[in-house]
């Protein structure tokens, strides 16, 4: 059962946490909300929207990202405008994806109810803008003040930015079913052990060593993310990510590209 407390009580320290990135990033929050960068196309635990700088641009005019999510790799920047591959295994979320690409409008979004606190909510797209990973289990959520500001939030980005994915595609289905195509691959898998765990597919059914055989089959780059716990390739550091009361959280990468020696370079 939904604990609406505990989830409350997780919600504050996550607004917490994000306004002092937005303050220390854009240094505003506007009317006192999250400045409209810091988002997605649409919340979702575990997206890369606040450090998507740091990953290299793309070296190829196709992105792929084999566990999409919330593809905040393809929306960040420019990247958008190359042609983009989401492959999502989890069908709520591959859904939701397809009504943005093939059907949502501008005033279809923007036109969809406000979320009300203390009301509740069984929509998968609702449930996800909550800030806790385990949101990912529920069938009915109970509206948070800060559930309701990230779909408010939400709405508006995804009816200003829509646009950008409108040549998009999605597909619904397993890493492997990817196409064997050069590009650059953006894998960002849930990461290995506990930090990957409360996902519809967790880390405990993912074959790590299989990914990383596949995943080092790719054609053209290679843009991989994992944890602290990420062993199953060479990975590098590549920064210390703060978190709920100061929490450090470990980002590593692995990058391997059969051309652009300079960028082979970065993380060797």
């Amino acid at each position: 059962m939904f604990d609406g407390v505990h989830f409350e009580r997780l919600e504050a320290q996550y607004s917490m946490v994000n306004q002092r990135q937005v303050k220390a990033d854009h240094g505003r929050i506007l009317s006192g909300r999250f400045f409209i960068g810091v988002f997605g196309l649409f919340y979702y635990y575990g997206r890369k929207k606040q450090i998507a700088k740091h990953y290299p641009q793309p070296s190829h005019e196709m992105i792929i990202e084999p566990f999409a999510g919330a593809a905040a790799y393809s929306f960040h920047g420019d990247n958008w405008r190359k042609e983009v591959l989401l492959i999502e295994k989890d069908k709520r979320v591959a859904d939701i994806w397809d009504w943005l690409i093939n059907e949502a409008t501008p005033q279809e979004i923007k036109g969809l109810p406000d979320l009300k606190p203390g009301e509740k909510s069984s929509e998968f797209l609702h449930i996800i803008h909550a800030a806790t990973k385990q949101a990912f289990k529920y069938k009915n959520i109970k509206v948070t003040p800060v559930l309701a500001r990230n779909w408010e939030i939400s709405k508006r980005v995804m009816s200003e930015n829509l646009h950008k994915v409108s040549h998009w595609k999605v597909v619904c289905g397993d890493f492997s079913s990817a196409p064997d195509v050069e590009a650059t691959w953006f894998i960002d898998p849930p990461y290995k052990s506990e930090p990957g765990m409360g996902y519809h597919y967790s880390s405990a059914m993912l074959n790590y060593e299989e990914l990383a055989k596949w995943a080092q089959g790719r054609r053209g780059e290679v843009i991989f993310c994992e944890g602290l716990f990420g062993d199953y390739l060479p990975f590098k550091s590549l920064l210390d990510l703060k978190g709920v009361a100061g929490k450090v959280s470990k980002e590593v990468i692995y990058y391997q590209a059969e051309v652009k020696k300079g960028q082979l370079e970065i993380f060797s």
